[in-house]
């Protein structure tokens, strides 16, 4: 008991273990349970702006889910050139060249700056114009413009908090992410009632509101990485020598980030189908799905986060010439990853509306949210081995087979077979959510065979 006491506070504070060497299932302790708390914190700014803004009605509910659906693009790059710097980062770091690792890191800022930059210009200007090809009432896109235009003209907070986190954790420093995450929630959970709704001194600002008060949140927290960055605290340690450009570092991330855009971007772009599917069946199913939406990501985030240590094990393993303990690690962890998915799953199966009502009273956005939560739930345990296959390529700097899977999957198929049942077969929006467990159930199978292939082991980054 003491020990596992112990492992939990390094697991918390910060660790000086070689992930390299030593035990396997410690290293994945120690690696996991800060990146899922990261995870989790992640997850809170999605729980806590639909706490809120579900105050405000189904249409400003709608509002952020259709917002949410563009912004998954941003997350998409985000992710992307977050995947390139995993790759790279670890890798340095299991060869034990930390001053290359910190180069890359730089040029991986640098990157992710001006790709927010393209983002920001045309998303405030076309913010209205977005929300109506979407689908969006009258009343959304007039009114509720403002909440888009902040969240995509405040991309850059997104991109860098993603990056940076990236390259505490393929370093080995997943605590360092956890506390920025924190930080971050803190600060909206404080501001997000006080903006919406004009508490004290605060303007009430409504929809738009939230957006704000995330995005502050958001920009603080990337102050604060830059701030440890840069103190040498961290095992990646910025000085001014790395403020240049390194046109071939960059050549090199954006070579490898493609994959990682290209997967996310397919996947979170089918996203944007559904979505518009969804749209078909009024205000109040897609509120419902928003909600239900929520939820999952509150659930798959601490996933994502036990994921992500199977990505710095692979990364920093391959560095250091041993892909038998990479190979081992990824297996572990999906391990681990399907038995917490399989709690999630039964939970939500078993208790749908419980959690639906938690945000808003409206019974038919409670019943379609209860729905879409229930079904989608079903391929939970599968997509928990999944996502730890697709984050084990992505860190042995293989980011094109995971794209090749979810372009079938999620552009081939989901898409395709959403539209099938729910429109051309009448099912109706349980169509849509049907169609989404059978796409992550294939993509689990398509990433497994693949892994078991093993032609990751031999990529050179």
């Amino acid at each position: 008991m003491n020990n596992f006491l112990t492992d939990i506070k390094e697991a918390i504070t910060g660790t000086e273990q070689d992930f390299t060497s030593g035990s396997l299932r410690r290293a994945i302790f120690l690696l996991s349970v800060p990146m899922v708390l990261e995870m989790v914190m992640e997850s809170v700014f999605a729980v806590v702006d639909i706490y809120f803004v579900s105050r405000l009605g189904a249409d400003a509910v709608a509002t952020v889910g259709i917002t949410e659906s563009i912004v998954t693009i941003v997350y998409a790059i985000g992710v992307g050139l977050s995947m390139a710097t995993t790759a790279l980062v670890s890798r340095r770091i299991g060869e034990k060249k930390p001053e290359e690792a910190a180069k890359v890191a730089f040029q991986s800022i640098l990157t992710g700056l001006l790709v927010s930059l393209v983002i920001a210009i045309p998303g405030i200007i076309y913010a209205s114009e977005l929300l109506q090809v979407m689908g969006a009432t009258e009343e959304m896109y007039s009114s509720m413009w403002g909440y888009t235009a902040v969240m995509l003209g405040g991309n850059v907070v997104i991109m860098l908090l993603f990056i940076i986190n990236a390259v505490f954790r393929s370093a080995g420093d997943a605590a360092i992410s956890m506390r920025v995450l924190w930080m971050a929630n803190i600060i909206n959970l404080f501001l997000d009632p006080m903006l919406i709704f004009g508490i004290g001194p605060f303007p009430e600002l409504g929809v738009m509101g939230a957006a704000i008060a995330t995005n502050i949140g958001r920009g603080l927290a990337v102050v604060y990485q830059f701030y440890l960055l840069f103190s040498g605290k961290g095992r990646v340690k910025l000085s001014v020598k790395d403020i240049s450009i390194h046109f071939k570092t960059i050549k090199q991330l954006v070579k490898l980030s493609l994959g990682g855009i290209g997967q996310n971007i397919i996947a979170t772009s089918s996203w944007i189908g559904l979505v518009r599917i969804i749209s078909e069946f009024g205000s109040e199913v897609l509120a419902g799905y928003t909600i239900a939406l929520r939820i999952i990501i509150f659930s798959l985030l601490p996933s994502w986060g036990i994921s992500n240590a199977s990505a710095t094990l692979v990364g920093q393993n391959l560095g250091a010439k041993n892909p038998a303990r990479a190979e081992k690690s990824v297996w572990a962890t999906g391990k681990v990853n399907m038995i917490f998915m399989g709690a999630v799953s039964l939970i939500f199966i078993l208790f749908p509306s419980m959690f639906i009502q938690f945000f808003i009273n409206d019974i038919l956005v409670i019943k379609s949210g209860a729905l879409s939560l229930r079904i989608i739930s079903y391929g939970f345990v599968a997509y928990g081995l999944g996502m730890v296959m697709v984050q084990a390529f992505n860190g042995a700097g293989d980011t094109v087979t995971p794209t090749k899977i979810n372009l079938f999957c999620f552009w081939l198929l989901e898409i395709p077979l959403a539209y099938l049942f729910a429109i051309t077969a009448g099912i109706g929006e349980t169509g849509v959510y049907y169609a989404i467990v059978v796409a992550e159930t294939m993509m689990t199978i398509s990433a497994a065979y693949l892994f078991m292939k093993g032609k990751w082991k031999l990529k050179e980054v």
